[in-house]
């Protein structure tokens, strides 16, 4: 449609250049200035949708088919040819449980029965329903044949030229993301910790949560800006500068060696809650750090700076690519959300605090403290008004975990309240988590019941991927380079898996001894499949360059069962990127990955990619059309890994 729509402009532009060359418009008279601009605006135009059109044929040829969308589409048409005048009829297509009922079923008609009775009051029963929607499929190139089975269930068998073509296009073109139309704006806010606190494992979950639904729209053709709205502006700060004037005075001169922040903080915090002389000085520091004071904005920095070193380390073993934007950026800004909520008669003032109550939610917002002060409600009400209105955002996701949802939906429906957007246009989402949980199912915190340091996690990670490779004997076979690589691989993506790879909804148990099990659905045994698909084609001294050469000339035969359903598992990446895109639930392409990498190993058991002599080892025969299943399946566990930050090694 967006195809026929751009040919059908470019020929009315066509015609209206030459119905302006007619009037000699070609630039000849300078009578004809204004015509002359506009014939040079339509020429402009006119390269730019051909250019677009060109550009948009070329990456539709390369990206990948969502064949489920493609059959929603193709029922979607018989449905509405068999039942025109049915509004929003359901349309239900599913990939099938079990090989006897196809690849795919259309389970539309039952749903169509019951809007018919109770709409029309016609009884119809789903199988006659069925006929119909059959009877109506239009010609298309993907389905083979389709049966109707029990009560009005739709079985559709793809075609197996189709499914070939497919996995040769994913072959040559690599994994491209199916075509999204506009590209749109993301705003992803994640991770967020605290300045002069260190990150713990509370801090885990968002990080690599919102990383990875970073990595998922970027390669799904978004514009994404990930943002770290970091804890760097508050009370906090005056008893920080108050403790570090008295603990390294020439600190405007002497850059101060502050080598534990959390010690630091902590003694500031103490001496805040006992003396009372400094509890004075440091709320005149907040009132002084607040007017912009030269001296005190260094402070701030000084404390800001020490704090963004220890992220960056985890950041970095992390793979983790994020903006600062704190809540400092938005603080000029919160007088005016204040004037704005007063200016439209949203504001109440309750024992002296400004209030905003949202219609639905039971506490207000607080936008003003009785001291002149502000929230956090009026940072976040800032924090979100600048995404929408300056950034632009059509997307903003925030990544905070449950206990925030009443605060977050609060803020998201003032927002629309006041008509800063719409959510039928602009799409505002809190991508909620649960808390990490210890082995004993409790919050997962240290044996003296501290919280979790993040760096202490890693590093015990880091330590036990080394004691788990040396246990399966890899250091006697890898090079110290590999081993290296193997244990960063195993420890972060181990670590990222275990998250991952739970419902964001739910609370998670941490355990090392499980997230490091080379057995089930764990990254180890993810990380060890894969290594081992991208050795059988080395080992039969098959190159990069031979299975491309391959991947333009052979057919990929899939007649064997085990064929037929990894070429379709195959295949359905883009069905499964596409629900992640809607619901933003990672886990999803876990279960994928892990489904993948099990249907993999049923086929690599039933049928021989190389024949070698039993008595000799020699290869004596290579089935080309299956080592390119395997280079089809790696191709995609690869990309998969990538949109979750987990790195694969060649050799493990």
């Amino acid at each position: 449609a967006q195809f026929a729509f751009q040919e059908n402009e470019i020929k009315l532009l066509t015609a209206e250049i030459e119905r302006l060359k007619n009037f000699g418009c070609l630039g000849v008279s300078p009578s004809l200035e204004g015509l002359r601009d506009e014939n040079a605006k339509l020429k402009y135009r006119l390269n730019f949708l051909k250019k677009s059109l060109q550009e948009e044929r070329s990456k539709s040829v390369k990206s990948m088919i969502n064949i489920n969308s493609c059959l929603q589409e193709i029922f979607g048409a018989a449905i509405q040819a068999a039942y025109p005048d049915l509004e929003n009829p359901p349309l239900v297509v599913t990939p099938s449980q079990q090989p006897k009922f196809g690849d795919y079923q259309c389970n539309s008609a039952m749903g169509i029965s019951q809007i018919l009775l109770k709409t029309r009051e016609q009884k119809v029963i789903p199988r006659e329903i069925a006929e119909k929607i059959v009877k109506n499929i239009p010609t298309n190139e993907c389905i083979e044949k389709v049966e109707i089975a029990g009560p009005g269930f739709i079985n559709v068998h793809l075609r197996k030229d189709f499914v070939s073509k497919q996995l040769s296009s994913l072959l040559i073109n690599g994994v491209q993301p199916p075509a999204i139309g506009k590209r749109k704006k993301v705003v992803v806010d994640f991770s967020s910790p605290n300045i002069a606190k260190e990150m713990h494992v509370g801090h885990l979950r968002s990080t690599i949560i919102g990383e990875s639904m970073c990595r998922l729209f970027e390669f799904a053709g978004y514009d994404v800006l990930r943002l770290n709205h970091l804890g760097d502006w508050g009370t906090q700060f005056g008893m920080l500068i108050a403790h570090l004037q008295d603990k390294f005075p020439d600190y405007l001169t002497v850059s101060p060696p502050i080598g534990d922040l959390q010690a630091f903080y902590k003694e500031s915090k103490r001496r805040f809650d006992t003396e009372e002389e400094f509890k004075k000085r440091a709320y005149q520091c907040v009132v002084l750090l607040q007017s912009k004071n030269p001296d005190f904005i260094k402070a701030w920095n000084l404390i800001c700076d020490v704090s963004r070193r220890e992220f960056q380390k985890i950041y970095s073993c992390l793979d983790i690519t994020i903006i600062e934007r704190g809540e400092s950026f938005y603080h000029e800004m919160m007088k005016d959300i204040v004037k704005e909520f007063e200016d439209k008669g949203f504001v109440q003032v309750d024992d002296g605090r400004k209030v905003v109550f949202v219609p639905g939610f039971p506490v207000p917002l607080t936008i003003m403290k009785s001291d002149g002060g502000y929230t956090y409600d009026t940072s976040d009400l800032a924090a979100l008004k600048h995404r929408l209105c300056e950034e632009k955002g059509d997307i903003l996701i925030y990544v905070v975990d449950s206990g925030q949802s009443v605060h977050f939906q609060t803020v998201f429906a003032a927002g629309q309240m006041i008509g800063w957007y719409d959510p039928k246009v602009t799409r505002v989402a809190h991508a909620a988590f649960g808390v990490v949980l210890g082995e004993d199912k409790k919050k997962f915190k240290t044996r003296s019941g501290d919280t979790v340091r993040l760096i202490d996690l890693l590093e015990e990670g880091l330590k036990r991927a080394m004691d788990k490779l040396k246990d399966k004997e890899r250091d006697k076979v890898l090079t110290p380079e590999e081993l290296k690589a193997a244990q960063t691989s195993v420890a972060f993506g181990c670590i990222k898996y275990a998250d991952l790879s739970h419902n964001r909804l739910n609370d998670y148990v941490f355990s090392f001894d499980k997230m490091l099990d080379d057995r089930g659905n764990t990254a180890a045994y993810l990380l060890y499949a894969f290594t081992r698909i991208r050795a059988i084609a080395r080992l039969a001294n098959i190159d990069e360059q031979m299975l491309r050469k391959a991947a333009r000339e052979e057919v990929l035969v899939l007649d064997h069962e085990k064929e037929w359903k990894l070429g379709k598992c195959i295949l359905r990446f883009p069905e499964i990127l596409q629900k992640i895109l809607e619901d933003l639930l990672l886990h999803t392409l876990c279960d994928y990955l892990y489904e993948l990498a099990t249907t993999f190993t049923e086929f690599y058991d039933s049928c021989y990619c190389v024949e070698k002599d039993r008595q000799t080892g020699q290869i004596v025969k290579v089935n080309m059309w299956r080592l390119l299943l395997c280079e089809a399946t790696a191709t995609v566990m690869a990309k998969g890994f990538d949109i979750l930050g987990i790195k694969p090694v060649q050799r493990m």
